[in-house]
């Protein structure tokens, strides 16, 4: 019997391929459960899309290799929210409206910011406040 576990991806679309079924068909063909977090898909551009997926490993490896076949790509971090270390000038701004501490000061003695992906939610409140640009999304 195989388990069931949740994988949370982020999948860019490019143009040519917004306005094909691609998640009906993880859900009918591949039995998975599809939980949509964030998504920016529109006819004729880019789109991007946040998600959760659930099944056996073999359906959502067989789902994967599936979606690949349409030229999108697969981030296994599933994070529209991006920090970029070299626009950063660990001003702190950012630190105190960061509700998880994903954004934090690292280094007590240079003030030095850091960023842990894997505690971010994508509350997107680093981007509203950020004054050099460093915080990013997709969406």
């Amino acid at each position: 019997m195989s388990t069931t576990v949740t994988k949370k991806l982020m999948l860019f679309f490019p143009r040519c391929e917004c306005e094909k079924p691609i998640i009906y068909h993880l859900v009918k063909d591949y039995d998975l459960i599809v939980n949509v977090f964030r998504a920016k898909v529109t006819p004729e551009e880019e789109g991007y899309l946040v998600l959760d997926v659930t099944g056996t490993e073999a359906n959502i490896e067989q789902a994967l290799e599936f979606v690949r076949t349409f030229n999108v790509t697969v981030n296994y971090a599933g994070k529209g929210v991006a920090w970029d270390a070299d626009r950063c000038t660990h001003c702190g701004h950012c630190v105190p409206h960061c509700p998880t501490a994903a954004l934090h000061v690292a280094d007590r003695g240079t003030m030095e910011v850091a960023f842990d992906e894997a505690k971010c939610i994508e509350c997107l409140a680093c981007i509203k406040v950020c004054p050099y640009g460093a915080c990013s999304s997709a969406f």
